[in-house]
């Protein structure tokens, strides 16, 4: 064997060597791109997931407040119907009294 086919040889073996590596880098390289695609996947699924919770608790908090202030409003008539009755009741009692006190002094 002379020195060019040593030297072809060498140099052949190290070309492959060198694709070899390469090879070995770029399937690294996508490897690693499809785990960031991959963890993109699951980060877009979940801020779909994160934006339908958000808009379901936007429809619960507009239901809660249209059911507080019908709560509220039937409050304030509850508040104004006692008023009344407590009214009347010592109206009721104030008359009783001038009753029961005339009958007395006669």
């Amino acid at each position: 064997m002379d020195d060019q086919t040593a030297n072809g040889s060498h140099h052949s073996e190290q070309s492959f060597a060198d694709i070899e590596a390469a090879t070995r880098r770029l399937m690294a390289a996508l490897d690693g791109l499809e785990r960031a695609v991959e963890r993109r996947r699951d980060a877009d699924r979940d801020e779909d997931e994160l934006a339908a919770r958000i808009q379901a608790l936007g429809a619960d908090r507009a239901r809660l407040a249209d059911e507080l202030d019908g709560s509220l409003v039937k409050t304030k008539r509850l508040e104004r119907s006692n008023r009344e009755i407590a009214e009347r009741l010592d109206a009721a009692i104030g008359a009783i009294r001038e009753v029961l006190e005339a009958g007395e002094m006669s």
